[in-house]
């Protein structure tokens, strides 16, 4: 079992299979555009920018599960792309904790324990996988992505 076994939906609602990704590097983030920690979209960018053409791909999950997002996965794209310039896929307004949280979030938790276990402490938790699929490192909400480069680029 790996992330590859996992459908999504993108920001509009059309499913697809993180199987797409096959071969890259990826950061899943549940993200929250209200949050305080959303400045951290600036680093998620640059980080896709300076290394997307070497396979890291940044994959935002919008939840409103810590009550600070918008009300669909299509107005948070929008309003990361307007306010942030992200250009990195984002994805449905999802669930992240509890027995009604995504499949993805599940396994994600399930494979990288954090400070409250299996629960996503808040927003901005980043999961890093490998070019085959696997969880190797799970990264707290106020760890900015530029502290962790060196991580992503170890795997890259």
């Amino acid at each position: 079992m790996n992330v590859y076994n996992f459908d999504v939906k993108d920001e509009n609602g059309t499913p697809y299979s993180l199987e797409n990704f096959k071969g890259k590097v990826l950061l899943i983030v549940n993200t929250a555009t209200k949050c305080g920690l959303a400045p951290q979209f600036d680093e998620l960018e640059e980080l896709y920018k300076k290394y997307r053409e070497q396979g890291l791909e940044i994959l935002g999950f919008p939840s409103d599960q810590f009550k600070q997002e918008l009300s669909s996965g299509n107005e948070a794209a929008e309003a990361c792309r307007l306010t942030y310039g992200v250009t990195f896929p984002m994805h449905e307004l999802i669930k992240v904790n509890g027995e009604n949280a995504h499949p993805l979030f599940k396994y994600l938790t399930e494979e990288t324990k954090g400070l409250l276990g299996k629960s996503v402490k808040w927003n901005f938790t980043k999961f890093l996988v490998d070019r085959d699929g696997n969880v190797v490192k799970r990264f707290a909400p106020t760890d900015k992505p530029s502290k962790f480069e060196d991580d992503i680029v170890k795997y890259l």
